[in-house]
């Protein structure tokens, strides 16, 4: 890392709820290595069990221990303003149950900086290579505004940075320059698509998202699931519950100007695909169903 590198101030922000303990002490003992961060937990009733462990950390700032579950958007909000209020630079995103490659930080700052070198609009956001830890299966880095999807396309004239439409929350960092104006995450949608939304209004201001495989994030997204199309990565599956806030967020989504076209299409299409498929094969079939209905009559309230 440069001298210039070594200056620049980074901050991470945790986010829990219900977390299982060893991972995320994993996490933490990871993260205590390279940068100061914040544990933000959503009113988890088993929290104060642990919070001596979390604390130990010679780089944990705060343990903040919300009164109730206020969402991943809120608490990520309360995270930010707390890493701008510290004048940092990076703000990276961290779920309760991620693992990180060695020296994450460090690669990850570095891939910003040689990946901004490249650009002329600037740079929102870099995303590490996410591994599914279970099958050890890459996520692509995708492109949503072609109808026919693309993936894993270079990044200007580098070999290990990959352009994107679009970065999970997980292990992202942040160019706190450009929060501001873009903007914090939508507090309204709760959980699920947070990290769409903000990429999507990302980048219809013209700045830009950058995958790397400089750095790797072990993360599963979703539950296990004997579906072939979850278990082939190509689509998530999320307790009923979940599937309320998904089904009425990305509703939202589709009557957004700045949402992707091609997004919009293939999404659809998704959408119906697992529906079904949930509607049909589930022994929860009918909470599926009523979450399903109620998440899309419900995105006409969201803001």
């Amino acid at each position: 890392m440069s001298p210039e590198q070594t200056q620049l101030n980074t901050f991470a922000i945790v986010v829990t709820y219900n977390p299982d303990i060893t991972a995320l002490l994993k996490l933490l003992g990871q993260l205590n290595k390279e940068t100061d961060f914040i544990v933000i937990d959503n009113g988890s009733p088993e929290i104060k069990n642990i919070a001596e462990s979390v604390t130990v950390y010679e780089r944990c700032t705060e343990l903040l221990r919300l009164n109730e579950n206020r969402g991943l958007a809120s608490a990520l909000n309360i995270g930010i303003e707390k890493a701008l209020e510290r004048s940092a630079d990076y703000i990276f995103l961290f779920d309760q149950d991620s693992s990180l490659c060695d020296l994450f930080v460090e690669r990850m700052v570095g891939a910003y900086t040689d990946a901004v070198r490249h650009s002329s609009k600037g740079i929102a956001a870099v995303g590490p290579r996410i591994i599914n830890p279970q099958t050890m299966r890459q996520t692509p880095f995708k492109l949503f505004n072609h109808f026919v999807l693309r993936s894993d396309r270079h990044y200007a004239q580098t070999q290990s940075h990959f352009l994107a439409d679009f970065l999970i929350t997980s292990g992202t960092l942040l160019v706190a320059k450009h929060v501001r104006e873009i903007g914090m995450m939508k507090e309204s949608y709760f959980i699920d698509n947070v990290d769409l939304e903000w990429c999507f209004r990302a980048k219809s201001m013209a700045y830009e998202l950058v995958g790397t495989d400089a750095a790797v994030l072990y993360h599963a997204i979703g539950e296990r699931s004997m579906n072939p199309l979850v278990r082939a990565g190509i689509m998530a599956q999320h307790n009923p519950s979940r599937t309320y806030y998904s089904s009425r967020n990305r509703t939202h989504l589709y009557s957004l100007s700045y949402s992707p076209l091609g997004w919009k299409i293939r999404d659809r299409i998704r959408f119906f695909i697992k529906a079904s498929w949930l509607i049909l094969s589930s022994q929860d079939r009918k909470q599926y169903w009523h979450n399903i209905r109620s998440g899309i009559r419900d995105a006409k309230s969201l803001s």
